[in-house]
């Protein structure tokens, strides 16, 4: 089951507080980096299974490669990027063929590091109590995220061909993506279009037609607000937030709205007009029941 960095967030009730306080370690983390590397090196050269690991590979650049991890605990921000790039750790500790084992085993040591920190610079007892509550769940997500690795290679065993499988997975997401990027620039050119539409229906208000300008013009406002919410949407999505298909049903009912706006204007039958009200009603109910469901779902 796919998770976002949002869903991660909600089930280990990692908040913003938490990403505060985080935050708030980094220059003490920073100043402890040198520290960190040579207590992690020492354990890590303990064992024989991760010694060996360890000594077959470049050494400058992997203690480079968990410096920058361990720094990475404390930015503050953790989003779907900072996700991905944990996948990407996940992988290169299957690729070297670390067992699952002694990722658990390290980011231990790695926790009990952190608490002695905190327990030596912070003598507050609540303020240590929030820290340490910080850490235990940065580090549980991040450890959750690098065992979903070893799940993923588990399931690839049974795919006719890993290297295609893999290959086909990283093109899609990079295709979602680049598609993502595309709906946000196409939105950004449609609001602009709209803007320019609401100038010419203020320009109908100067020229005579006052009622049709004003009616249009209020239709064209109500179409850009719901454009607003659809970048919106879109952008938090890219950072790692859910979906909202209630956004999208928002933006069919100001599109009805201001249909029956311009139908109104224009005299239109009174059965085009009745569709229309009965259009609306339907998709007022779909919103509700949406919106129903959605604050459910915030609540479980």
């Amino acid at each position: 089951m796919m998770f976002t960095m949002q869903d991660l967030r909600a089930h280990y009730r990692f908040t913003d507080r938490d990403a505060e306080l985080l935050l708030s370690l980094q220059p003490l983390a920073e100043q402890n980096l040198e520290n960190f590397a040579l207590e992690f090196y020492d354990y890590l050269y303990s064992l024989p299974e991760t010694a060996s690991i360890l000594n077959n590979s470049r050494r400058a650049q992997l203690r480079e490669m968990h410096s920058n991890w361990f720094m990475s605990l404390f930015t503050g921000i953790y989003d779907n990027h900072y996700m991905n790039h944990l996948a990407r750790i996940g992988h290169a500790h299957v690729k070297v063929g670390l067992s699952v084992h002694f990722v658990n085993a390290a980011m231990n040591q790695v926790r009990h590091f952190l608490h002695g920190l905190i327990d030596i610079n912070y003598s507050d007892r609540e303020e240590r109590r929030g820290l340490r509550e910080a850490v235990e769940k940065i580090l549980d997500m991040n450890l959750d995220v690098m065992s979903t690795s070893y799940r993923e290679e588990e399931m690839k065993k049974v795919f006719v061909s890993r290297k295609i499988d893999s290959f086909l997975i990283k093109a899609t997401e990079r295709f979602t993506y680049g598609l993502n990027l595309v709906l946000i620039l196409a939105l950004a050119v449609v609001s602009l279009a709209i803007v320019t539409m609401f100038g010419w229906d203020i320009v109908h208000v100067f020229t005579g037609d006052v009622e049709k300008g004003v009616f249009t013009a209020l239709g064209s406002l109500l179409i850009l607000w719901m454009m607003i919410e659809l970048l919106d949407n879109e952008i938090k999505n890219l950072k790692g937030g859910r979906f909202s298909i209630q956004v999208f049903i928002g933006v069919v009912i100001v599109a009805i709205i201001r249909e029956i706006l311009i139908s109104t204007l224009r005299h239109d039958a009174l059965e085009k007009q009745a569709f229309l009200a009965g259009t609306l009603l339907i998709l007022g109910i779909v919103y509700y029941l949406v919106s129903r469901v959605q604050k459910d779902q915030l609540n479980t």
